[in-house]
């Protein structure tokens, strides 16, 4: 057990931000999956307090729970709800990292995922057939923020060919119009505010991709927001303590003082002498300290 820790701990450390991604949306469902089952042993539902983290459609309950614009990202439906998502986000993610920045893929995954979010409250506040859902539906997946990423691949390499199981060889772009058709043919389905966030999270993708084509990163305050925070929560460096002394100064003024009064009667002897006595009647030595004073 100890071993497949240490192991986990390693790839995570190696892995780019793709894998890191993928390490911690993992992690929390299995932590979710493992609270559940506890809870229901002793007959409890965790279902409200997972509720606080999952995104809702009602403006007034997002009000009283901001931080699950984020949250939701981190929360699956189940088991091949995770895996889908984590499969793209791993395919397409590698594929991003050739093109972009990995600062580009951390502000973009969170662009999309607010984008995805934007849309999905957009949908069931604005349109008609929506509005009867609006108090018991909720937003979670982290589809949207991966469709934001498999755009902004397609967009920046629209003919590079993937292989699928079923469909085979087939170019990016065309998968992406694909997958997001195939969204909107759906958007009236039981899952019709997912189908809708997906759309959202592409659309994000695009207009990012565009924006950068054009020279200006949308996701430059984000980078800016997330780097402040990491710089905030990462351990300081210990300062190396300072040596006080105390009266230091004065005490070097004083014995500059004294050294500079014994200079100065030393020289004095030598010129009462040099004036009695000649200058041949100086040693070496204090001809010397007589040469280095002219010379100050």
């Amino acid at each position: 057990m100890a071993s497949t820790i240490t192991d986990l701990k390693s790839g995570f450390r190696r892995g780019n931000l793709c894998i890191r991604l993928i390490y911690i949306t993992v992690g929390c469902f299995l932590i979710g999956a493992v609270a559940e089952v506890c809870a229901l042993l002793f007959n409890q539902s965790l279902q409200p307090l997972m509720r606080l983290l999952e995104l809702p459609a009602s403006p007034v309950q997002l009000l009283m729970q901001p931080w699950s614009v984020v949250t939701y990202l981190f929360m699956h439906g189940g088991v091949l709800h995770l895996l889908f998502n984590m499969m793209w986000l791993y395919w397409f993610g590698q594929l991003f990292l050739q093109c972009y920045s990995t600062l580009h893929l951390r502000g973009l995954y969170l662009l999309g995922g607010l984008g995805a979010a934007l849309s999905y409250l957009l949908a069931y506040n604005l349109l008609p057939y929506f509005q009867p859902m609006v108090n018991g539906s909720y937003l979670i997946g982290a589809s949207g923020a991966v469709l934001a990423v498999v755009v902004a691949v397609a967009y920046r390499m629209p003919d590079y060919r993937v292989q699928l199981l079923l469909l085979g060889t087939i170019r990016l772009r065309y998968l992406a119009l694909i997958t997001l058709a195939l969204d909107l043919l759906f958007v009236t389905s039981s899952n019709g505010g997912g189908h809708i966030a997906h759309l959202g999270g592409a659309a994000t993708g695009l207009l990012w991709a565009w924006a950068l084509s054009k020279g200006t990163d949308l996701t430059r305050g984000i980078n800016a927001l997330l780097s402040g925070i990491e710089s905030l929560c990462s351990p300081k460096p210990r300062k190396p303590k300072m040596k006080v002394s105390y009266g230091g100064k004065r005490t070097n003024d004083y014995d500059y003082n004294a050294r500079k009064k014994a200079e100065d009667e030393a020289i004095n002897q030598i010129l009462d002498k040099l004036k009695k006595s000649g200058y041949e009647s100086l040693s070496t030595e204090e001809k010397q300290r007589l040469f280095n004073a002219s010379r100050r």
